[in-house]
């Protein structure tokens, strides 16, 4: 329903499908028999929220439940905002037009540290007090989730309630206790310290922080019987686990426009940069059966013609081609495209190749992240360049003609040697596809490298490397730029400037809320895009409050540190980490999962991967 102030301005806007709602299968109840209203914040476009796999899931989940009622929320963009704040508008929901300030619970998904600004400032859109501190009803209780979670830190004064893990169930139970709360009349205070003692709830409010002089953190203490150690929680069994049967289809093209089908959680490779791959262990896959039967409900319920199988790594599920056989007895006569994401270089078999020949050739993505094989094995990418090759001969001998290879910078113990192996790379893959006798006639080759600069995540072997400045990236970035020779490759690269601010907040603590409040202040947002980010800008605000960046981005730290996320249990130890830093450090590499168990702490689950085949 369409709120009617919004309806008069949107013929004023870029996109005003944004702002509509009444897509189908959105989900419309009576708002006079819903007992709890939960706004689902994406804090960026629609287009980029309406993409996000976590967002159908929860949003399908809640409105099952006949109480709930949960509406989408997407950060308006420029054009939308200044019209709003000119005529007074707050920040609405999509399903009722509704201000969000009329929810129970306003919902927040953080997947990317340059959207926190984007929190805060749907916050103050929507006329609610930014910081919990402020906010002393048992109403617009402000929860967040999703895998910035893992150190939530620096969003500590502005959240009431962080989601530790996978969400399906916590949310709800926390819900669940919120509405008994109420009955009793319970005060906010009292909700929280309650909520605390649910398994996989973090509330900031009840821990006190001390630091040491250097700036370190001294002591992280828990007050009002609140766990010292938050656990993260998981679905252990995929085929019982909620799976929404439609999607909301959106009115406009957004980012990643098909059905979406996850086939499994975790990844089994154990790369050293990648928070996913150990924030998520173990791997716990979905049954064959179960896939293929929620990829045609998908499909039909939806209406659209291509299913893009979900996963970290989508060659390593176990079964992968009886899978693709089982979809490809209907999806051929249905003309429905299935594609797969996330492909390792090393899984790219002839006989997944032969069952995605119906993806149309406009290119093959593959991520080797390094140039040279001693890098690769410093972050236990554990492929090498003769797979590569192997994997595009094949590609090229079957009709592709263009390659995208995506790279790091900036990895810990890089040379300049292996950033000239990034050029050297992609050259033998130019090299590659004239060598191939069934290459396409008439055709060049093209291969597009793109590289992104390091950044150090928590639950990482890497969470205690100090990332390199940002004259160091640039320089690696042009002399890169300078070593390729050919017209065939193409290169492009993030800019650094983003990536410093990412590393900011990705291992930052608490003490930067005032940062985070002060640019909320002076109107900061959509930081992740480049019409909006100016890090003159942010380092301005870091100096005016006597600040150092520098001390959460480049400084190295010390394996005996408290780092700002060591109270949260996400399955791997501690000693597990640093042992894997330790062999990054030794350039030696480390077994995957289905290979041998390294003893990462994951198998205290009970089930995945650490017990297949028991």
């Amino acid at each position: 329903m369409i709120n009617k102030e919004v309806e008069k301005i949107l013929l004023k806007v870029q996109k005003p499908g944004r702002y509509v709602g009444g897509e189908l299968n959105s989900v419309i109840k009576n708002k006079d028999e819903v007992d709890v209203r939960f706004a689902f914040c994406f804090p960026d476009t629609y287009e980029i929220g309406m993409s996000h796999l976590g967002m159908k899931i929860l949003y399908s989940i809640f409105n099952e439940v006949p109480y709930i009622w949960c509406e989408r929320v997407f950060a308006p963009w420029l054009d939308m905002e200044e019209l709003m704040i000119e005529r007074n508008i707050p920040l609405f929901a999509l399903e009722s037009g509704d201000a969000i300030t009329n929810f129970d619970f306003i919902g927040f998904t953080l997947q990317y540290e340059l959207s926190y600004t984007n929190v805060l400032n749907m916050l103050k859109l929507a006329n609610i007090p930014i910081k919990s501190s402020d906010r002393h009803d048992l109403k617009q209780i402000v929860v967040a989730g999703g895998p910035c979670a893992c150190n939530p830190e620096p969003l500590a004064d502005f959240v009431d309630i962080f989601f530790i893990g996978e969400g399906e169930e916590v949310d709800l139970e926390v819900i669940e206790l919120y509405r008994k709360c109420r009955d009793e009349k319970k005060s906010k205070d009292e909700f929280l310290k309650l909520a605390a003692q649910i398994k996989g709830v973090y509330v900031p409010a009840l821990y006190d922080v001390d630091y040491n002089e250097n700036g370190t953190i001294k002591s992280f203490t828990p007050k009002e019987n609140a766990p010292a150690i938050v656990k993260k929680r998981l679905m252990m069994d995929m085929d019982s686990a909620y799976y929404p049967d439609n999607f909301v289809v959106p009115n406009i093209e957004i980012v990643h426009d098909r059905a979406v089908q996850e086939i499994f959680r975790g990844c089994i490779r154990g790369c050293r940069f990648c928070q996913a791959g150990f924030i998520y262990r173990p791997v716990r896959e979905k049954s064959i059966e179960i896939i293929n039967s929620q990829c045609k409900t998908l499909c039909s319920n939806t209406g659209y013609d291509e299913v893009s199988l979900s996963s970290l790594s989508s060659s390593d599920y176990t079964e992968i081609v009886k899978l693709l056989e089982k979809l490809n007895e209907w999806t051929t006569d249905e003309k429905v495209s299935i594609s797969l994401p996330s492909l390792r270089v090393d899984g790219f078999s002839d006989d997944i190749l032969d069952k995605i020949m119906t993806v149309r050739k406009s290119g093959l993505t593959f991520a080797p992240e390094a140039g040279t094989q001693r890098m690769r094995d410093v972050i236990n990418k554990n492929v090498f360049e003769d797979e590569l090759m192997q994997t595009c001969s094949k590609a090229f001998n079957a009709g592709w003609t263009k390659v995208k290879l995506y790279f790091m910078i900036g990895l810990p113990t890089e040379t300049i040697e292996d950033v000239e192996g990034i050029a050297h790379l992609a050259q033998n893959v130019v090299d590659t596809y004239y060598r191939c006798e069934n290459k396409p006639k008439g055709k060049g080759v093209t291969v597009n490298i793109s590289t992104s600069s390091f950044v150090p995540k928590p639950f990482t072997p890497f969470q205690w490397f100090g990332q390199n400045t940002r004259d160091e990236l640039m320089d690696k970035q042009h002399h890169l730029k300078d070593t390729i020779t050919t017209k065939k490759i193409n290169y492009n690269y993030h800019d650094a400037d983003t990536s410093f601010l990412e590393a900011v907040f990705a291992r930052g603590d608490r003490r930067l809320g005032k940062v985070l409040a002060l640019a909320c202040e002076r109107g900061f947002h959509f930081d992740g895009w480049s019409d909006c980010f100016s890090l003159e800008k942010w380092l301005g605000l870091f100096e005016e409050l006597g600040i150092d960046a520098d001390f959460y981005a480049t400084r190295q730290r010390e394996f005996d540190e408290i780092l700002p996320w060591d109270f949260l249990d996400y399955g791997v130890s501690k000693k597990y980490l640093i042992k894997e830093c330790e062999k990054a450090y030794a350039d030696t590499t480390t077994e995957h999962c289905r290979l041998k168990c390294n003893n990462c702490g994951a198998a205290k689950y009970g089930g995945g991967v650490c017990y297949e085949g028991r």
